[in-house]
């Protein structure tokens, strides 16, 4: 499995909506989970910047992340990106491979 970071910004009609945060996030999740059910979620957290919520799940490959990208787009994120994550350690090998 490899590790992706999703970015989610909200429009701002559906940040007008944050009463119903806590439905919109539970429905969200349960499309994730119906449509993806390989994904599995480690972490989810609210910002206060740029973007209004990270997720850091892990999933089979790209295209997995891609269609929770766009399930978030579908449910009224106004940008949304996944970003594969590299482990540190990881990072360091390819650098002594290459270097």
């Amino acid at each position: 499995m490899k590790t992706f970071l999703l970015l989610t910004k909200f429009s701002p009609e559906t940040s007008r909506m944050m009463k119903d945060r806590k439905r919109l996030g539970r429905n969200w999740l349960e499309q994730v989970k119906a449509k993806c059910p390989e994904v599995k979620f480690i972490s989810h957290y609210a910002l206060l910047g740029r973007y209004d919520f990270l997720d850091i799940y892990e999933a089979p490959d790209e295209e997995t992340a891609a269609k929770v990208s766009m399930i978030s787009l579908s449910n009224g994120a106004f940008q949304s990106e996944s970003l594969f994550a590299l482990p540190y350690k990881r990072f360091l090998e390819l650098t002594e491979e290459i270097f």
